[in-house]
């Protein structure tokens, strides 16, 4: 059956936890910080995330990863009207539809969405980028402000502005590897800007124009973070676990700053041992 990525067909509950964890460890982080009784929930939507997000790198044609996503289009409507598939992923996230009457709208979304980056083109412009990330990344907080319990228009605001950071800070770290495969997502309003060609970036040419384009789109991301905190006095305390991520994306804002905006240095993709405790210490400080 499609969408079957992440379990075995005798599956247990902690499966659910495995797929985030290995395939989006920061969110896996993140949700282990939520409330005991909204976990489960989080866990849920992280992994239906992680099953849209692989079906781009895993499927050969364009036409088995449109399969996948009308798997997931009938699994949602299916779940809303209380039948849902006999697919792990999508048991535990009715449970979390019914536990907490999510949104079907944001669900939604994030398919669509990322049934459109099936394409496999590069971003035309910054806004481009942008649109992206709300409909996937912002979506997906929108939820997990719905999962808290959390109606708050301050709230909905700083969830766009970090699912925005988020979503430019993944095309930046993702661009090593994608260069692997000979395809850059860079958005080419921002490279024509400094007279770089997506060669360039498959060549890792290692010039100033190259890290005046990394610098710019670094730049908009740290912009969302810094605009998502304007609201902190606004947004209610008990939706600070879900904002969490700010903690890694400033990590890796920080890092590439660093090393002058050069996108392929190697300390850019080790893993940052101290995350958790970084995490833990900031949910400890109740601040995002």
């Amino acid at each position: 059956m499609a969408g079957l990525t992440c379990a075995a067909p005798f599956w247990r509950r902690e499966q659910l936890v495995t797929c985030p964890r290995k395939r989006d460890y920061e969110s896996y982080l993140c949700s282990l910080l939520l409330p005991a009784e909204s976990r489960s929930s989080a866990f849920a939507l992280r992994a239906f995330n992680v099953e849209l997000a692989q079906v781009k790198d895993s499927v050969s044609e364009k036409t088995i990863g449109l399969m996948r996503m009308q798997f997931w289009k009938k699994a949602v409507e299916d779940i809303y009207c209380d039948k849902p598939p006999h697919q792990p992923v999508a048991i535990e996230l009715w449970k979390a539809v019914k536990r907490h009457n999510l949104t079907k709208r944001w669900l939604m979304k994030i398919i669509d969405e990322r049934e459109k980056n099936l394409d496999d083109k590069a971003y035309r412009n910054i806004q481009e980028l942008e649109n992206y990330a709300e409909n996937t990344q912002s979506s997906l907080l929108y939820l997990t402000l719905e999962i808290l319990g959390i109606k708050n228009l301050h709230a909905d605001h700083a969830a766009s502005h970090i699912g925005k950071a988020q979503g430019i800070v993944t095309v930046l770290r993702a661009t090593p590897y994608h260069g692997s495969r000979r395809k850059v997502f860079l958005p080419m309003d921002i490279c024509m800007l400094h007279g770089v060609s997506q060669e360039d970036f498959l060549r890792r040419n290692q010039n100033k124009n190259m890290r005046d384009v990394i610098y710019d789109i670094a730049s908009q991301a740290h912009l969302h973070i810094k605009h998502a905190r304007s609201f902190h006095k606004s947004v209610p305390v008990k939706a600070f676990p879900a904002f969490l991520h700010t903690v890694s994306l400033e990590d890796y804002l920080k890092k590439i700053q660093q090393v002058d905006f050069d996108i392929f240095h190697p300390s850019l993709q080790q893993k940052n041992t101290l995350l958790p405790l970084s995490l833990y210490i900031q949910s400890w400080r109740k601040r995002y």
